[in-house]
């Protein structure tokens, strides 16, 4: 894939960020490396991993052994919960890791167990981008009602808020609020949470002469969803990354947004 072509989401601050990623949840040392080399090779632009990956290095290790420029990527990592009061020096870790002088995204990456309050967590990654540190900041697994109490604590909204998601996930109202306070969802586990095998997909598939993985993927960029596949099969990286070459008719988004509340 042309990767001048590929669709973008704008996020606050004219930064342009891919429609698709490359997650790297699981893909540790030199499988990893290699994955992340390959996902670059095959197009990728967005590279999304996270401190609690333990994996920032070997991103950074491809990144700088795959000749593209810094410029030309979008890269994004988590800081965990357990590192309230330690935000800057995990910052500089991560920057360290991936051998980058900033981040594109910098998401608070929130667990059920996670400590109520993170108004302070938020100020912190707001300081970081007012000193260029990231280029924008946002939150993973957050409800409505929590992005809308950084909302109301700082006046400034997440970027983006990152979930599970795929068409039998789909919240039509949750994709509404999302877009009502201007905040990009970037869904996680595209393909771990559908069902590859269902006959709508398998119907649409076959329509499009691709794979219902494919369908999946294509159904996030045509919702301007950010999707982010993970992979550490060469096959299935490339695979992921070929969904640029055809589009879903209205008819085929809406029998794929209806599996949401099958």
């Amino acid at each position: 894939m042309d990767h001048d072509d590929q669709p973008t989401v704008l996020l606050p601050g004219e930064v342009r960020m891919p429609l698709l990623g490359f997650g790297t949840w699981r893909a540790t040392g030199k499988a990893g490396y290699d994955a992340v080399l390959a996902a670059l090779d095959a197009g990728y632009r967005h590279l999304d991993t996270a401190t609690v990956y333990g994996n920032e290095k070997e991103v950074g290790r491809a990144v700088r052994e795959s000749d593209l420029r810094r410029e030309d990527l979008f890269i994004t990592t988590k800081l965990p919960p357990d590192r309230v009061g330690r935000e800057r020096e995990t910052l500089e870790a991560s920057l360290r890791a991936l051998d980058t002088e900033y981040l594109d995204l910098w998401l608070i990456h929130w667990t059920p167990s996670a400590p109520a309050d993170s108004i302070p967590l938020w100020r912190e990654l707001l300081a970081a981008r007012d000193e260029n540190l990231v280029r924008a900041v946002g939150v993973s697994n957050y409800s409505t009602p929590q992005i809308d109490e950084l909302i109301q604590a700082t006046e400034e909204n997440p970027a983006v808020n990152q979930i599970r998601w795929s068409p039998f996930l789909y919240d039509r109202q949750r994709h509404a609020e999302h877009r009502d306070r201007g905040v990009v969802l970037e869904g996680y586990s595209p393909l771990d949470t559908s069902d590859l095998s269902h006959p709508v997909l398998a119907r649409i598939a076959a329509a499009h002469d691709v794979s219902p993985a494919q369908v999946v993927l294509r159904w996030h960029i045509d919702h301007e969803i950010v999707v982010i596949p993970k992979s550490v099969t060469p096959e299935r990286i490339q695979a992921n990354a070929d969904v640029f070459r055809f589009s879903l008719t209205a008819e085929e988004m809406r029998d794929l947004d209806a599996l949401g509340s099958a």
